[in-house]
């Protein structure tokens, strides 16, 4: 094994604690840097003694990072927002963050750097989010050329951001809306109001991802190439609706919802203290998450990936009507 401690940022959030638990099984020492080491002591338990070692840093300051990568054989980082609150800012933690840790990665001398981006990340794109995904992977290599770049399509597991939301809205909701549909034209005999079913994406699971970058910090062939990851099958927006509903025991009414009356709706829900949709993720699902040719990006890492149908009703049973243990019970 060539290196033996390494720096993960982005430690405690949803695929890093993936990543932690895999790198201490396979022996590494890992400084697993966060705002909130307290917060973070869930890690500690994945390895043994001392091994696995919480420290605060904040990406959107370089002495902190700087002190953090220090020592270290290589860094991870996988530090990201969906929403902007406060000052965790797009622009502040995608773009200068990940300049901050690829500058001070390359001045330690540090072996690698992993750098979580997303994919369909562009610097063409209407959507602030998507644009400081593709200014951070522009500083990354500037700063650190042999840098790999990672890009998933939609993440799912326990604690996603997406299925999770999706299904807590079924539970106070009776409409579910489906984003991108096209406005209800009628069509050979019929009106058809939702057209292809909306933004398609390629659900990956946050466990296959996190084995595929320990397999890129050891193997040198990932030094400076971009991966595109997705998972085993592409779904539209409707699609994963339909799956949400049907692996929770509910029975909302689907409705479409084109994306301009999506903008409207967002406006609105931007006045929310926490707005559950803003104008910037309707620009974001204007374009489909999915890799180009059916590839699912795995097959260089030798590792099938696994389906969200495999995983889903492991834990969004949780939204079933009557609780979890509801469908076992008959109600």
């Amino acid at each position: 094994m060539k290196s033996r401690l390494i720096t993960v940022f982005g430690a405690s959030g949803f695929i890093g604690s993936y990543v932690v638990k895999r790198l201490a099984k396979r022996g590494y020492l890992v400084r697993a840097a966060v705002r909130d080491p307290s917060g973070a002591s869930f890690l500690k338990p994945m390895g043994d003694v001392g091994q696995v070692t919480p420290v605060q840093a904040n990406v959107r300051y370089k002495e902190s990072v700087i002190k953090v990568i220090d020592g270290a054989d290589g860094v991870i980082n996988l530090v990201g927002i969906f929403r902007q609150i406060g000052r965790q800012r797009f622009d502040a933690v995608h773009y200068q963050g990940a300049k901050n840790v690829a500058q001070a990665a390359a001045d330690v001398g540090s072996k690698f750097l992993v750098h979580m981006s997303a994919l369909g990340a562009s610097l063409r794109s209407p959507s602030v989010y998507s644009k400081s995904k593709a200014d951070g992977e522009k500083s990354v290599t500037e700063a650190f050329p042999n840098a790999t770049i990672i890009r998933p399509s939609i993440v799912f597991g326990p604690q996603d951001d997406f299925f999770n939301r999706l299904a807590a809205l079924a539970c106070f909701s009776p409409v579910m809306p489906v984003l991108g549909c096209p406005y209800p034209k009628y069509n050979a005999g019929r009106i058809d109001f939702f057209g292809n079913g909306g933004t398609r994406f390629q659900p990956v699971y946050a466990g296959d991802i996190a084995d595929a970058i320990v397999q890129t910090i050891e193997n040198d062939t990932y030094a400076g190439k971009i991966c595109e990851l997705g998972g085993p099958e592409v779904f539209s927006f409707k699609e994963i609706i339909e799956k949400i509903l049907h692996s929770t025991g509910r029975r909302n009414l689907v409705i479409p919802v084109p994306f301009g009356l999506a903008l409207t709706v967002a406006f609105l829900a931007e006045l929310l203290p926490v707005p559950p949709l803003t104008r910037d993720q309707v620009k974001l699902l204007r374009n489909d998450s999915v890799l180009d040719g059916g590839a699912n990006g795995f097959l260089p890492f030798g590792i099938t990936p696994t389906s969200v149908d495999v995983m889903l009703p492991s834990y969004l049973d949780k939204y079933c009507k009557g609780g979890r243990f509801s469908r076992f019970s008959g109600a």
